[in-house]
């Protein structure tokens, strides 16, 4: 199936809290639920106590219903509003009795209901705008369900290809992540030895330095989206793996955005933080001087459109974790439950760590999205001792697997399909009924001048610990790093990935500064694999992939003839990320 979606954008510099709170959205996730059950639910999800997954969503809906023959059936709506992922218990009684869960997802829930009816033999019921569809995947003698769990496939389609079960599935991840995870969950100070092999292995080993070559053109650029704020922008070779309208070869001229070849609404740009203006790079005391080796150093960005896509967020089948972070301590820390939300354990619900089927016909671009929870909560500062470390918040599908926290950098897509980036607030917290995807990460490295609007390096730029910014043992902050911002240019919304292939978050402050963002945030670190991004086209019915930089193709996985199966898209991966879809 395949759902032709069109999502109403809002204009970011519209948005206000009363404005979300006026949303009809708004009124109608809050009148599924009676006041009574809407008020315990409302208690679960507050409550510092062990709790399930289930216990973390006040806004869920159950419905139930029992057969003929004794067997009760229970259909949770994790979240109606959002009206994607469901829970169905299906539990027999008398000498064989037994109890299963399975997670579902509608396939189009755009324009598709779903629901459980009670009869002598309860049915799902599947409602399109013009159609029904009954079924009962746990009948017969080889009920859909369990031939949909036998195959073993991260999204098993069932009834009539209009839900999809989702299965238990092994991440991918590289060799070298896997080393570190062991080190962490296995080694007594294997954190530490994390951190030494970061330093000896990963410290500028994936800095590039594109040649200027003098004298040349770079062909015809794009200029709505305007020039980044530099002194100097020569033309210099780059490291896109993908090829661009306009340039010459991989000449670019720095600063300046190229349409990306064959897939419209997306740009691409490169610069070198040196070659930023000087009224930037010496406004006293926003950032730290940037150091040589910064200067020099790549950064590539890629541009998407947002009238013309959609955001979403998927979860890795591991990563991040809903435990503890080991970082805080003392009073940042409660070892009566087992997690800062009180769990430890996503389960029952599943993690695919890969793009719905139903969607892989409009993907157009894919980005790891953030850090594990292990690095996610704050050693030192006031951050550490309050709310439990401030673990960082994320939601998928409207479902809340991590709270999210005060004073963290958030990007987050409503029901409407608003996008928006901004530091999470105590009174957002009004927004948690329409949140259909959220991701937060540290502080800002990028927010707006209260004054003026304009973006400016965020408060916390030149602490390290304030930051939460990693980095090794020496608080060397210098090291390949992935951000993302927002920017508005002719009255249009982009969001912006950036690859930066060695960088302090000073030198990402100045940089996203520099191409006029009115927010910006980092998102992972060290390596490739963490800051893996890629575009892609659609080509005899194959997903192809082409990446922001050379080197990330070699994470993905090969066929048997050598052709790409693309990361996030073709195979399951232990990690989060963050996915744009063509409306």
């Amino acid at each position: 199936m395949r759902p032709k979606t069109l999502v109403r954008m809002t204009a970011i510099a519209a948005l206000s809290t009363a404005t979300f709170q006026s949303a009809p959205a708004m009124a109608d996730a809050g009148s599924l639920l009676d006041p009574q059950t809407r008020a315990l639910q409302m208690q679960q999800y507050d409550e510092v106590r062990t709790k399930t997954i289930l216990e973390l969503q006040p806004f869920r809906t159950t419905q139930t219903a029992r057969g003929a023959d004794g067997t009760s059936y229970e259909l949770v709506a994790l979240n109606p509003a959002i009206n994607s992922w469901f829970l169905l218990t299906v539990s027999s009684e008398g000498f064989w009795s037994s109890t299963r869960q399975f997670h579902l997802e509608l396939a189009d829930p755009k324009h598709s209901t779903i629901s459980l009816v009670a009869g002598a033999e309860p049915e799902l019921v599947i409602k399109g705008e013009a159609t029904e569809f009954r079924c009962t995947p746990w009948a017969g003698s080889s009920p859909e369900l369990d031939d949909a769990q036998y195959r073993g496939l991260p999204f098993a389609p069932i009834c009539d290809e209009r839900v999809f079960l989702r299965n238990r599935v092994k991440g991918n991840s590289t060799n070298r992540e896997a080393v570190a995870d062991f080190l962490r969950d296995n080694v007594v100070f294997g954190e530490s030895l994390v951190n030494m092999i970061k330093g000896s292995f990963y410290e500028d080993a994936f800095m590039n330095s594109g040649p200027v070559i003098e004298g040349a053109d770079a062909g015809e650029t794009v200029k709505a989206l305007g020039k980044a704020q530099l002194d100097n922008a020569p033309v210099f070779r780059t490291s896109f793996n993908f090829d661009l309208d306009g340039a010459e070869g991989d000449r670019v001229e720095a600063g300046s955005w190229y349409a990306v070849s064959d897939i419209p609404g997306v740009y691409a740009s490169a610069m070198q933080p040196g070659m930023i203006s000087r009224d930037l790079l010496n406004r006293s005391g926003e950032t730290n001087a940037l150091d040589g080796v910064e200067r020099g150093a790549d950064v590539y960005l890629i541009a998407f459109d947002l009238e013309q896509f959609e955001v979403g967020l998927e979860l890795g089948t591991d990563h991040p974790r809903v435990d503890w972070s080991p970082r805080p301590s003392g009073a940042g820390r409660n070892y009566r439950i087992p997690g800062p939300d009180g769990i430890d354990d996503s389960a029952p619900l599943v993690r695919s760590g890969m793009l719905s089927p139903a969607k892989t016909d409009r993907v157009v671009g894919t980005f790891a999205s953030g850090f594990k929870r292990s690095h996610g909560a704050w050693r030192l500062t006031e951050k550490a001792y309050t709310n439990y470390g401030h673990h960082y918040g994320f939601i998928s599908e409207g479902v809340i697997f991590s709270k999210l926290q005060p004073d963290l950098a958030t990007i987050l897509v409503l029901d409407d399909g608003t996008i928006d980036m901004r530091t999470w607030t105590e009174a957002d917290n009004t927004l948690l009924p329409r949140i259909h995807y959220a991701r937060q990460n540290g502080v800002a490295v990028v927010e707006p001048d209260p004054a003026t609007g304009d973006g400016v390096p965020g408060s916390q730029i030149r602490s390290w610990m304030g930051g939460n910014w990693s980095g090794n043992a020496d608080a060397k902050l210098r090291t390949l790093r992935g951000g993302a911002c927002m920017k508005t240019a002719g009255g249009r919304q982009f969001l912006i990935y950036a690859y930066f292939s060695t960088a302090t978050p000073s030198a990402m402050a100045r940089t996203f500064q520099a191409y006029g963002c009115e927010y910006a945030m980092l998102l992972d670190m060290n390596s490739q694999e963490h800051t893996y991004a890629a575009v892609y086209t659609q080509e005899n019915g194959d997903v192809v992939p082409h990446h922001l930089v050379r080197g990330m193709a070699s994470i993905d996985s090969k066929r048997r003839d050598g052709t790409p199966i693309p990361r996030f898209v073709g195979f399951p991966d232990n990690r989060d990320f963050i996915y744009l879809l063509r409306k």
